[in-house]
């Protein structure tokens, strides 16, 4: 039985416990209100941590993307040759000639022009610049005669490839057939590949195993009357195996104004829709019309033949025409065989030249390649004796 004595004493300590855990639940409630709770685990912490966190990186994540938007939008308005590369070429090429004959005169001097041998130090740069990752702009700068001649600008290329079958090139300066033509020029000719007709555009189209190339020039000289002509070029290619080609081309010049005192520029021309009457075109203006026919073999990797024919649209008693065979390696000596002609007549073997050549190559840039030739021309002939090397980087 418990005494009357021990009753204030236990009613004091209850009130005292009570007294505690009211003191507590009112610490508690002040931290929890300055987010300092006692009671919160680690996880839940960490939880809040990484909410912020992530928050925070979502807002650098966009300011990154508004960056990245403004960079873009200030390349697309840049240059398109903006962070592009130039590629750049040169070559300098010595010729010589050892001709075997009495001396020179009127009377072999074109048979001396027909080899088409130039004499002397050429040097040639040529600058190759990617526009757009698909199209191509080549400027090419020549100095002739003399290995510290001048460099002058000798062509401009830009060619754009629209899609995979269909390909558009400008020539605004020294354009040659070559230049739009479909040959690889592993023989000499034909002849019209060689002309230089001015400046102008050409657009070639690719479908199954056809290949047509049609372009339209102007050329502009200035002798004593200021003349433009104007040049029409169209090729057609058909392979007939993955090796082996045939090609149609044909090029018409003709010229379309003339005048003693009016210049109009190189690339401008009058079509001539409201010319009261029309002035007869001459023989010898400088009228031009040939048509060639062109087949190509590769045997293997370095093994090549062809051959081909040219007429004359002008004058159909001249055909010329041409064949050869080469084997030309990379890394190794190399050999060729050419002949051209021309018929005239019922005399097929009075216009022809013979060309036996090789190849060495030494070190990675420099070229050798000493040949011999038999040229004969009416009654003229003769052989030669041409060196030319060459030094590329």
């Amino acid at each position: 039985m418990v005494s009357d004595k021990t009753k204030p004493v236990d009613s004091f300590v209850v009130k005292l416990k009570s007294f505690a855990k009211s003191t507590q639940h009112f610490t508690n409630g002040i931290l929890d209100n300055f987010g300092f709770s006692t009671r919160r685990r680690p996880i839940e912490i960490l939880k809040r941590l990484q909410r912020e966190a992530f928050s925070d990186i979502m807002k650098l994540r966009d300011r990154q993307d508004k960056v990245e938007r403004l960079l873009s939008f200030k390349t697309s308005k840049s240059s398109p040759f903006h962070e592009t590369s130039t590629r750049v070429r040169g070559e300098i090429e010595a010729l010589g000639l050892l001709l075997m004959i009495g001396r020179i005169h009127e009377g072999n001097q074109e048979a001396v022009n027909r080899t088409g041998i130039k004499t002397g130090v050429n040097s040639r740069f040529i600058f190759e610049t990617m526009v757009r990752e698909k199209d191509l702009l080549t400027a090419e700068f020549v100095a002739k005669g003399q290995l510290d001649g001048s460099l002058s600008l000798a062509k401009v290329i830009y060619s754009a490839n629209v899609n995979d079958w269909c390909s558009l090139i400008a020539v605004p300066l020294g354009a040659q057939c070559s230049d739009v033509g479909l040959t690889s020029h592993s023989f000499t000719g034909p002849q019209l590949l060689d002309h230089h007709i001015g400046s102008g555009i050409s657009l070639t189209m690719k479908k199954s195993n056809f290949i047509a190339s049609l372009a339209q020039f102007v050329t502009h000289l200035e002798p004593a009357v200021s003349t433009h002509w104007l040049s029409t070029f169209a090729q057609v290619t058909h392979h007939l195996s993955w090796s082996t080609k045939v090609s149609l081309m044909t090029l018409n010049k003709t010229p379309k104004f003339s005048s003693q005192d009016v210049s109009l520029g190189p690339i401008a021309l009058p079509i001539g829709l409201f010319r009261h009457r029309k002035e007869p075109i001459e023989a010898g203006d400088g009228s031009f019309g040939s048509t060639a026919l062109v087949l190509e073999s590769d045997l293997d990797s370095s093994t090549k033949v062809g051959g081909w024919v040219e007429m004359n649209n002008l004058e159909s008693r001249c055909l010329k025409w041409g064949a050869s065979v080469s084997d030309l390696p990379e890394d190794d000596i190399g050999w060729g065989l050419k002949v051209a002609g021309s018929v005239a007549g019922s005399n097929v073997w009075d216009h022809y030249q013979l060309e036996a050549f090789s190849k060495v190559k030494f070190g990675e840039n420099f070229l050798l390649q000493p040949s011999l030739l038999y040229v004969k021309n009416g009654s003229t002939q003769f052989p030669a004796l041409a060196i030319k090397s060459t030094w590329s980087f």
